[in-house]
């Protein structure tokens, strides 16, 4: 398979590009097996966060270029590529992306869809496609200029000059930068961080987060008490103030 489900801990999924002779590329299967689980695991009761990873020394190093170089825009218009970027998109459950070694092109757009980004220190992370005549066309631009800012956006795509982690850790492509070799540890204890949240309050402010990058200050605000005050309609919240007074580990149920 070109994408491997692990359950590594409670409420945890793993998916792992499975793709080393190709250096994890993505091809129209793995771009889909990729959008089917975010898919299932997303309405998965069971499923509180969700890691992507690739091997020990490699993320992604991008698109599949055999499946495009002799390819028409009626080609590329006629796959269901975008469909399979809205499904990661849309996920409800925090993705976190794990990164060793290059994150590239696709790899590295890949890693924007998600909502934290755990690098190894010397990984690399970049957005190539002007060095074989396109730009990117799965977020590169638009999530990367909203992720770095126009400056850092406009050096990397134009150069295609990539990342390191650290790099990118400090100009905010990254949440957190950690030794090489670290990066899917870190990640998974993140995750198993996350996963004994109240689900109902992670999932809201993930939607909160995202809806409202993007929107007036006043609109997001807005959306941000809405969700507040809906929160008080939860059994989470109870037993989370509860557990908080009588000084005690709560027990979320996502009720």
């Amino acid at each position: 398979m070109d994408v491997l489900l692990e359950k590594p801990a409670e409420g945890v999924a793993l998916l792992r590009l499975n793709r080393p002779q190709k250096r994890n590329a993505l091809n129209l299967e793995m771009r889909r097996l990729l959008a089917e689980h975010c898919t299932t695991l997303g309405q998965d009761a069971d499923t509180r966060v969700l890691v992507i990873t690739g091997g020990p020394d490699m993320f992604c190093a991008g698109a599949d270029l055999d499946q495009m170089v002799e390819a028409t825009p009626l080609d590329i218009m006629n796959r269901p590529v975008a469909d399979y970027w809205a499904a990661i998109a849309r996920c409800p459950k925090p993705i976190i992306a794990a990164i060793e070694g290059f994150a590239l092109g696709g790899g590295c757009e890949l890693a924007l869809h998600c909502d934290i980004i755990i690098a190894g220190e010397n990984a690399s992370l970049g957005q190539p496609e002007i060095r074989v005549g396109i730009i990117p066309g799965a977020g590169g631009t638009q999530r990367l200029i909203r992720a770095v800012g126009k400056f850092q956006a406009m050096r990397m795509v134009l150069t295609g000059a990539p990342l390191t982690g650290a790099q990118a850790f400090s100009v905010g492509l990254a949440s957190e930068v950690v030794p090489d070799g670290e990066a899917l540890e870190r990640a998974l204890k993140t995750a198993r961080l996350i996963a004994k949240m109240p689900p109902v309050s992670v999932r809201l402010a993930k939607e909160v987060l995202l809806a409202g990058a993007d929107a007036p200050l006043e609109t997001a605000i807005m959306l941000e008490q809405k969700a507040f005050q809906l929160l008080f309609s939860t059994r989470d919240q109870t037993e989370g103030m509860r557990a908080f007074l009588e000084k005690r580990k709560p027990e979320y149920k996502g009720e």
